[in-house]
């Protein structure tokens, strides 16, 4: 069943009167279970948001798979809770507030941590963070170029997120490796109101 919901609302960026339109949309999708779409695309200055959000809740998981030119255009699907790590080239993204779920391949998630690099050079000027960036690219374009392994992490406290890979080795995260991931969410512990 799809539920399907559109309406005129003003922009969130430009204050145009409902010049954004909002699109909402609840969906079933096989091996995820139902999920909530939003988006947000302003008429007037551009400003474009979109989310998807998984409603159910799974067993926590991870998936592991090693980066080669056989897996690059493997299927991912990281939803917003995921953590995604490419250990060997000490790069992690953790999901914060404002983190957000996408489906790419292998070679897409590369490209991702490549394109957040990028940003970090051009925000941090410092010769030490210029140095370590331009190491960082190195490496990425060694990985996808060259062909040097790596591998590719992804651990999901709520099971959203998925890498389709034949290779791909899926287990389930436990108790203690749950403690140390973030979720994205804020979290209230029944303890903590005592």
């Amino acid at each position: 069943m799809i539920t399907l919901t559109k309406m005129k609302i003003d922009c969130p960026v430009c204050d145009g009167k409902q010049t954004a339109e909002s699109e909402t949309k609840t969906s079933n999708i096989p091996h995820f279970g139902d999920i909530f779409e939003s988006t947000l695309i302003c008429s007037a200055c551009g400003y474009k948001h979109n989310d998807v959000i998984c409603l159910e809740q799974k067993s926590p998981v991870k998936y592991t798979v090693a980066i080669n030119k056989d897996s690059l255009g493997s299927r991912v699907v990281k939803s917003q809770s995921a953590t995604v790590t490419i250990p060997e080239l000490g790069l992690k993204v953790e999901p914060g507030l404002k983190s957000l779920g996408y489906v790419s391949n292998v070679e897409g998630v590369i490209t991702r941590f490549e394109d957040g690099v990028k940003q970090a050079l051009i925000i941090f000027d410092d010769e030490e963070s210029q140095k370590n960036g331009k190491v960082i690219l190195e490496q990425i374009n060694a990985l996808v170029k060259r062909g040097i392994e790596a591998t590719l992490i992804i651990e999901d406290p709520f099971g959203h997120s998925n890498i389709m890979d034949i290779n791909a080795k899926k287990e389930l995260l436990s108790e203690e490796e749950l403690k140390h991931l973030k979720t994205g969410f804020t979290i209230i512990e029944e303890d903590s109101l005592e």
